[in-house]
């Protein structure tokens, strides 16, 4: 195990931890500025490739992303990329050049592209400072985790989060990184008559350029003591600390346990078999951080008296001024908050992966159930897609959110193709990089926020004209005489 980094407070651990959200809503300069602060920035790892190639395409604004390519070890990798993507006068118009879809065993322009999609977020929100800083996977994207872990330890992330899941192989892939080895991780099959697994070689796809790396600590997301208490049991599995996360957080969440019982909104009913015994989870002498309507001063405090380190707060840094929402998505959730209008509903349906997934109500999103209706199903960036055994043992890939034709005839059921979102397209769109089709039509938001808004409001009513991340951390550990965070 690495030697813990003591933070500027000089604690071991820290107090919050900045939630890596949707794809780049947690962006690099969000991370940076709360790393600076002294606490945990954190960079969603979710579709990082097409992140890069598009901001490529539409000229690098700020020539950041290529300042950072000028540090990859390997230049011949980045002038290949490069050379596919960069567009300095921009698209003019154009639609964003397709990028290779995952699969259990990706192509050399799919795992060079997701690499240094990882390294660029991770280097430059590790720009100028001494701060520790984390990047987020989801479980349910399983065949690009290798790839996107590689880019990002080449950049020397601190940290790595995943939830959406069980993340029991994480450890050993982040170990074997580390080692040099090939490194890789079970894929979830359906239909799988046999074990199927993504790898990537650090070796091979680095050459002599491969740096020494450094295995990152790892931070298990779960949702209850249960799963914490399998995965603290063999050292093999074993994370580093534990981020227990209740069902108002943003984003995916777990389902309740048992069977799925909805209210009148429509949205599953959780009850005491979903909450987490968090003096259980302290017994197992990990730090903890909570999750999901601790986003306030009086939040920190609670979490800090139930034993946590800390908490993790994603909704007041997904509204402040340096989240990577497009000023115009922000722009609109903030006035909605400031109205009092601004609802999120828990939608058992909208997400392919069978997953509840939090959707914000914005005026020209998919929570508009016209603008949902009236966008064309197709399914191109294929991150939350499913990958399924065919007869003979080769695979296919198929996503609830495709034409529903094409997923019957991969052996889909129609009821899970009722109430799909394409989220992949949709959180592109969040962040300004939606896709623009050669027929006009622009790929609308999907907005994701957690469901407790108390601590947006109350920081809007302290700031009216919006909030930085520093102002955010420091009202959230206002209460807290003893930060845990360096």
């Amino acid at each position: 195990m690495n030697a813990p980094e003591t933070t500027p407070l000089g604690g071991p651990h820290p107090l919050v931890i900045q939630g890596g959200m949707g794809v780049a809503v947690s962006s690099w300069q969000l991370a940076r500025e709360v790393s600076r602060a002294g606490h945990l920035g954190v960079v969603s790892g979710t579709a990082l490739d097409a992140v890069l190639a598009r901001a490529l395409q539409d000229g690098d604004p700020g020539g950041h992303r290529r300042r950072a390519l000028e540090h990859f070890p390997d230049q011949d990798m980045v002038a290949r990329v490069l050379e596919r993507y960069h567009r300095p006068e921009g698209r003019e118009g154009r639609p964003y050049r397709p990028t290779p879809t995952l699969t259990v065993t990706p192509t050399t322009a799919a795992i060079e592209l997701g690499v240094l999609g990882n390294f660029v977020e991770v280097w430059l929100a590790k720009e100028g400072h001494d701060g520790i800083v984390g990047i987020n996977f989801l479980e349910k994207i399983q065949m690009g985790t290798p790839i996107a872990a590689l880019g990002a330890m080449i950049a020397g992330v601190d940290r790595v989060l995943m939830g959406a899941g069980i993340p029991r192989e994480i450890p050993r892939l982040l170990r074997d990184l580390e080692a040099g080895r090939e490194a890789g991780v079970t894929i979830d099959v359906a239909g799988a008559t046999r074990r199927h697994v993504s790898t990537i070689d650090p070796v091979a796809v680095m050459g002599a350029a491969l740096p020494t790396l450094r295995r990152p600590q790892f931070y298990a997301i779960v949702s209850l003591h249960s799963l914490a208490t399998y995965l603290h049991r063999d050292p093999e599995i074993r994370p580093d600390g534990f981020v227990v996360e209740g069902p108002p957080a943003g984003g995916h969440s777990a389902p309740p346990r048992g069977r799925m019982t909805l209210d009148d909104r429509g949205e599953p009913v959780y009850g005491p078999r979903d909450a987490a015994d968090l003096a259980a989870i302290g017994r197992l002498g990990l730090p903890f951080w909570l999750a999901g309507a601790y986003g306030t001063p009086e939040g920190v405090e609670a979490a800090r008296a139930a034993g946590a380190a800390g908490v993790q707060a994603g909704t007041v840094f997904a509204l402040c001024a340096a989240s990577g929402l497009a000023p115009s998505v922000r722009g609109a959730l903030l006035e909605a908050l400031g109205q009092g209008r601004l609802d999120v509903r828990n939608d058992p349906r909208a997400s392919p992966t069978g997953f509840p997934f939090k959707i914000a109500d914005v005026a020209g999103s998919t929570s508009d159930p016209r603008v949902h209706e009236e966008r064309p199903r197709l399914c191109d960036l294929s991150y939350l897609r499913t990958p399924y055994e065919r007869p003979g043992g080769g695979l296919g890939y198929r996503c609830a959110s495709e034409p529903v034709d094409a997923y019957l005839k991969k052996g889909g059921v129609l009821e899970d193709t009722v109430g799909r979102m394409c989220l992949c397209n949709g959180l592109m769109a969040d962040i300004g990089l939606g896709q623009e089709r050669k027929d006009g039509y622009v790929e609308p938001p999907a907005v994701t926020l957690g469901q407790d808004l108390a601590g947006a409001r109350r920081l809007l009513a302290e700031h009216p004209g919006g909030w930085t991340a520093r102002e955010a951390v420091e009202w959230l550990c206002s209460r807290v005489r003893e930060p845990a965070l360096g």
